[in-house]
């Protein structure tokens, strides 16, 4: 195991309570990101180290760039637009309404333009799926029974999709058609069972590395296609909860961390909890995928 160090800035001291879904707008060279419980959608500007936020009125999972000014949105248990100019929500699609004990989390675009997005519940009733949101409106679930559905991505020729279930301490890799989406052939690539913190948020690089935040783990762990620990980076938090590759050229890797839960002796060890981290590293990350709608929605 390699513990080189990049150099690592954190960049904003957000102190969010669940910083999750980082996702680069290389469009406007900002970084959209999430507070998850604290409803908001952040707008972060590396070259002015400005952030601002929009109020989006419930519990939001996932972000996509959907179009000029314009996000897709998983809350609570809706798919929802938000328009960036105006910060109106529009709600388009109830999912899961069934079970209130759930909540959608963690998700992204494929090059396809499609949202792939999935849901969280309990270990005693694990009920939590994984969908994926077509440009035409059309709606699938692609797994089920998973407890937490969380860091996901795509190997760089597209044959491979990644899905973590973070209680299960296991990074899935799965057979990927990225012209019909269809998955396929499930096996674990990452085997944390022996650890005790868990893989979250992740992010591929150019090379096929992954990139997993860890919970409770105070760092970032990159794995190669293999699932073999290749490099540690070890962060001054406790809960760092996704990464996402950005900069003009996606060598700054972007970490979100979180708060929540935390004990007054444990936010004390870890001060900076919550805020946003930037790493300069030497590899080359993927593009960000935006969604495509390719049918006219009433949302705008």
């Amino acid at each position: 195991m390699n513990e080189l160090q990049y150099p690592l800035h954190n960049v904003l001291e957000a102190r969010a309570r669940l910083g999750e879904g980082p996702i680069w707008d290389s469009t406007h060279n900002f970084l959209y990101w999430v507070d998850v419980y604290n409803h908001r959608v952040h707008q972060f500007h590396p070259a002015t180290g400005k952030n601002s936020f929009f109020d989006v009125g419930d519990v939001v999972g996932a972000i996509a760039t959907a179009g000029a000014d314009r996000l897709i949105m998983a809350l609570r248990d809706h798919l929802a637009f938000l328009n960036t100019q105006t910060g109106v929500v529009t709600r388009s699609l109830e999912i899961e309404g069934n079970l209130p004990n759930n909540r959608f989390n963690d998700g992204k675009c494929d090059s396809q333009g499609r949202f792939w997005f999935g849901s969280m519940s309990s270990l005693e009733k694990p009920h939590a799926s994984l969908y994926r949101y077509d440009n035409n409106g059309s709606l699938h679930v692609m797994e089920t029974g998973l407890t937490v559905s969380n860091g996901l991505g795509w190997s760089p020729d597209e044959k491979t999709f990644y899905l973590t279930d973070s209680p299960h301490h296991k990074i899935y890799a799965y057979d990927f058609n990225s012209v019909t989406g269809n998955i396929s052939n499930r096996r674990i690539c990452v085997d944390l069972t022996n650890e005790s913190f868990y893989p979250d948020g992740l992010t591929i690089d150019s090379e096929g590395n992954i990139w997993s935040a860890m919970w409770d783990g105070w760092c970032v762990i990159r794995f190669n296609p293999k699932g073999e620990e290749i490099l540690r980076i070890k962060l001054p938090v406790q809960l760092p909860t996704s990464c996402t590759f950005g900069g003009k050229d996606l060598q700054t890797l972007y970490i979100t961390t979180a708060s929540v839960g935390l004990s007054q002796a444990e936010i004390e060890k870890s001060f900076s909890s919550g805020d946003l981290f930037a790493l300069q590293t030497d590899v080359t990350g993927l593009p960000t995928y935006g969604f495509q709608e390719l049918w006219k929605s009433s949302g705008n």
